[in-house]
């Protein structure tokens, strides 16, 4: 498999994943701002819409979407227990947990990187993340991981978002749950791996 990536971007989460995985694969840079393939070539001849990540099979089949992109990693590998299996409540639980941390997390970042963004708008952008982010610290109270004991891939994507928290002025230093799940994910070999391979670290 392929998987195309940005360093830093939303793509750390299926990188992530594949590594706790331990699926063989190579990672490609796909900078979102050139489009520009370490050969040369232009990114969006293999992905037209241009932004990552996105995961080529050993067939030649793509599929992109981080939140399905790290689901069919998870059942590449079941006995890691990255994902619930298939038709279990467990299952739509994480889905739930997905699709929080895309639509409530993950897209409220993004007039946090626009230059454009007004000073007003930011501001109000990160009081939203801020209250979406204390009520995810309250949900990891007694909690090791967001589903219970074990590490998914719902972590790994949450993770991934929250590094934004800093570099974008997101105070998340009161969170006290928060941080100390951070750092439990952060010390994961596999999060290790995939972030120094991305030059996070």
């Amino acid at each position: 498999m392929k998987l195309y990536y940005s360093a830093g971007a939303c793509s750390l989460s299926p990188h992530i994943a594949l590594e706790e995985a331990g699926i063989k694969y190579e990672a490609i840079s796909a900078p979102t701002k050139t489009k520009v393939l370490p050969d040369g070539s232009d990114y969006r001849k293999i992905n037209p819409l241009g932004y990552v990540p996105y995961l080529v099979l050993d067939d030649g089949t793509g599929l992109r979407e981080g939140p399905a992109i790290v689901q069919y990693i998870a059942d590449q590998a079941p006995a890691k227990k990255l994902a619930p299996a298939n038709g279990t409540l467990a299952r739509y639980q994480l889905q739930s947990w997905l699709n929080f941390i895309g639509t409530e997390v993950h897209k409220t970042f993004s007039p946090l990187f626009n230059p454009a963004t007004p000073d007003e708008v930011k501001q109000a952008t990160k009081e939203r993340l801020l209250s979406r982010l204390t009520w995810v610290d309250g949900e990891l109270a007694g909690k090791k991981y967001l589903m219970g004991e074990d590490f998914s891939v719902a972590d790994a994507y949450l993770f991934t978002i929250t590094n934004w928290a800093k570099p974008t002025g997101v105070d998340i230093s009161g969170l006290k749950n928060l941080a100390a799940w951070r750092e439990r994910v952060a010390a994961r070999p596999a999060v290790q791996r995939a972030m120094k391979a991305e030059g996070l670290i």
